[in-house]
């Protein structure tokens, strides 16, 4: 049995109880068993993504690691197989993966995630804290991996890119979900800008990360989403990830890890266009652009989300401009 940083044995538990249960209140039905998280999410009317419930959860370790001025909750499925370490948007935490937990230890890998300072279970963010990505490094050693897949959804991939430039060698691979990256580009920021009025702000966090074919067709969806969001933020602002590099073009057109880069058709923060605008800088990526689809594929559209990244891991290369 795993155990934990004391040496004790640690239980094994289910993960995001809070989230599956109120899913099952709602649905007043049994969760879907694990091969749902691979299941067609086509089910929606006219063919747009339909509902997809919460999978039964792949048996993990929940455990704190205490850090410089904190300490990180995390949850590790274990194994011997490959470790993917899941980063987390900054409406979310550790909780954020429950349709990708199942679907990645079934096919044979070790699943990490984690909440980052300042959110769900973790200590709160300070002035003083480390950049985010050595937090992360800090874990990857704490749990023995040498060498890891790297996916970041949102915020969650600021965070990526910044480990994948301070520490290319620990990486076998990178995917960046939906994310802006923390690029400190003038002309990049001038259009972020420009593509939300200063009202965005104050919108429901649902509204500006969930696209509407989601919000449309899978209410209790966006109920467990909005649930995993209120309990990693409790009503405060999103943290920004303390970066330890400045990331520009000129910077990113020097990674080598190997890179998918997604985006969603409806998405508000990171639209096509400026995807493609990054990918022209990162030469060793390929993409993916998921229709019908905001700000979180990996939650909006999972089995085909889950698809296309078992892919990836595997070895696959999407072509710039590949759509599903």
């Amino acid at each position: 049995m795993p155990r934990s940083d004391s040496g004790k044995p640690a239980g094994r538990r289910a993960l995001l109880r809070g989230t599956v249960l109120a899913t099952a209140a709602v649905s007043s039905g049994a969760l879907a068993p694990v091969a749902s998280a691979a299941a067609d999410d086509r089910g929606g009317p006219g063919g747009s993504p339909g509902p997809v419930p919460l999978p039964e959860q792949h048996p993990a370790v929940e455990d704190f690691l205490e850090v410089p001025g904190g300490r990180l909750w995390y949850w590790d499925t274990g194994g011997e197989g490959p470790a993917v370490i899941l980063s987390h948007p900054g409406t979310g935490s550790a909780e954020a993966w429950p349709h990708q937990q199942p679907a990645l230890a079934a096919a044979g890998y070790r699943v990490i995630a984690y909440s980052r300072r300042g959110h769900y279970r973790s200590s709160d963010a300070t002035a003083e804290d480390p950049p985010a990505a050595e937090d992360l490094l800090m874990l990857a050693d704490h749990l023995k991996v040498p060498r890891f897949h790297l996916v970041g959804a949102a915020a969650g991939g600021f965070v990526a890119t910044d480990f994948a430039l301070s520490h290319p060698r620990r990486l076998h691979s990178l995917a960046l979900v939906n994310s802006q990256m923390g690029i400190d580009e003038p002309d990049f920021q001038a259009t972020l800008t420009r593509l939300r009025p200063p009202e965005f702000t104050a919108l429901p966090h649902a509204f500006k990360e969930l696209g509407p074919s989601y919000r449309a067709v899978d209410p209790e969806g966006v109920h467990a989403w909005e649930a995993i969001a209120e309990r990693s933020l409790a009503g405060r602002s999103i943290p920004r990830p303390k970066l330890a590099n400045r990331i520009t073009w000129d910077r990113l057109e020097t990674m080598r890890v190997r890179t998918l880069l997604t985006a969603g058709d409806a998405d508000l923060y990171m639209p096509p266009p400026m995807a493609k605008e990054v990918l022209e800088h990162l030469p060793h990526a390929g993409s993916l652009t998921f229709s019908e689809v905001g700000h979180a594929p990996h939650w909006e559209r999972p089995g085909a989300f889950n698809s296309r990244l078992l892919q990836f891991l595997a070895g696959a290369r999407f072509p710039a401009g590949t759509r599903c």
